[in-house]
């Protein structure tokens, strides 16, 4: 790998002065950025991805597997080092960008040392290289068909990031973006697309796609794939790799223990969360569920509808979680419509962020464990906040409760999805099912037992 300071021959150093003065190691004297050895920024691990230039990129692998700062690392040092490239970023829903791909983007500019040679802009999401006039331009596929017009000023459009992929449900939407990166492009420069995922299900097409490779057909001619014992296809266009918390170098004790815990207490999701390896979807606590893009505003019009709300605290380690549904308790169906999903968030925070969302109004049932988060909610204007019952009897009852609803998900409630699809029931050591959920990617889950409340769960039921 080259240090930073060879591949930024292309920067006038008189012209950017300002923003150089912010480099961190600039030597005024010199004129000069410190010599990072990439190595020692990346770490371990992603060799074969960081060179490998074909035309599919895919990468699945457990949370803490620093996939996605790796992938922003290697954009902000290529397209340094390619100053004809441009970059496109999509998830499902454009709103989850700013906290996920943008923030790791501008991170890895800080990480590289070059973070003053970069302009940040919100509104719209986009990130523009002084120098060079390159642009790394953000996308939902809220509407799919608007992105086949997207354009640059200066270079190629030639690379694009998938994040978060597990929630591109439609492989149509992504052959779409893919069949858009065509035309001729410099000689020195590559066409390729990105995709890093959470391996939450597996029979989600992005394996069949890219991990699977086609070995013949069955008797009722349908195709018969079984998994790629290499990670690069025959024809060179994929690198399909699998990555875990073990290549994270820079996980403290604490972050270590969580697996290790998880890795005695609950084999089967180590396979999936500790080691990335495919998840199964057998086991789940809800399967009564499906994706749905329905019109809020018809659901609204349903006869004794009724909107039911729930919050699960979070901060440092879990996500604070708010669900947001209607509930039509004739039919036995909840419509889940919106939610608020992030980690850090001070009272005063979560306040202004239901605000915002336009939920100050409702009626909304918190976790009952935090009385004086559900009060300091309350006092700034919240006043329909109260906490959830508790009760003798076990969670499992709550459960069965909203187990006897149809949950229609609007796909913009992209962590939902990843919820629901891996809430499971833990298992003792012989694999017997245990009534208790695994407590793990379980916080709108929860906040949706607590919402549930509003519409007729009996007293009895319990919150513990």
């Amino acid at each position: 790998m080259e240090t930073i300071a060879k591949i930024l021959n292309n920067v006038d150093f008189t012209r950017y002065r300002s923003d150089l003065d912010k480099i961190a190691g600039y030597s005024k004297n010199k004129k000069t950025v410190r010599d990072m050895y990439l190595p020692d920024i990346v770490g371990r691990g992603y060799k074969e991805f960081w060179n490998f230039k074909g035309r599919y990129r895919a990468v699945k692998g457990s949370r803490a597997s620093k996939k996605s700062k790796t992938t922003a690392l290697w954009y902000i040092y290529n397209l340094i080092k390619y100053p004809e490239a441009n970059l496109l970023v999509f998830r499902k829903t454009y709103r989850t960008l700013k906290d996920s791909c943008f923030s790791d983007l501008e991170w890895a500019t800080y990480q590289l040392g070059v973070h003053g040679l970069w302009a940040f802009r919100t509104n719209p999401l986009e990130i523009e290289y002084k120098p060079t006039g390159q642009k790394i331009l953000f996308r939902g596929l809220d509407d799919v068909l608007k992105v086949t017009s997207t354009s640059v000023p200066k270079g190629y459009l030639c690379w694009a990031w998938f994040e978060e992929a597990f929630e591109l449900l439609n492989e149509d939407d992504f052959n779409t973006v893919d069949e858009s990166i065509r035309g001729e492009i410099s000689p020195n420069l590559f066409k390729q697309i990105t995709i890093t995922l959470n391996p939450w299900n597996d029979k989600h097409w992005i394996k069949r796609r890219f991990f699977d490779e086609l070995v013949g057909y069955d008797d009722n001619g349908l195709p018969i794939y079984v998994p790629r014992k290499s990670h690069v296809s025959k024809d060179g266009d994929i690198l399909a790799i699998t990555t875990n918390y073990m290549c994270n170098e820079w996980l403290d004790e604490s972050d270590l223990r969580l697996f290790e815990r998880m890795k005695k207490e609950n084999p089967k999701r180590y396979r999936v969360a500790g080691l990335g390896e495919w998840g199964a979807v057998d086991g789940l606590i809800y399967e009564n569920w499906e994706i749905e893009e329905f019109n809020l505003e018809e659901v609204k019009k349903i006869s004794g509808i009724k909107p039911a709300f729930g919050l699960d605290f979070g901060y440092s380690n879990d996500e604070t979680a708010l669900f947001c549904s209607y509930v039509d308790m004739k039919n036995r169906v909840i419509y889940v419509y919106d939610e608020m999903y992030k980690k850090k968030m001070l009272n005063g925070q979560i306040f202004k962020e239901i605000l915002n969302r336009g939920h100050a109004k409702e009626k909304i049932i918190a976790d009952s464990a935090e009385p004086k988060s559900i009060e300091d909610l309350r006092s700034m204007g919240l006043y329909n906040i109260s906490g959830a019952r508790k009760g003798k009897d076990s969670i499992k009852n709550g459960i069965q409760f909203v187990q006897s609803f149809k949950i229609k998900i609007h796909p913009i409630c992209v962590n939902f999805i990843t919820e629901i699809s891996n809430y499971m029931w833990s298992e003792d050591k012989t694999g017997k099912k245990l009534n208790v959920p695994v407590d793990y990617l379980n916080h709108l889950m929860d906040a949706m037992r607590y919402a549930m409340q509003n519409v007729g769960m009996p007293n009895k039921f319990s919150f513990e």
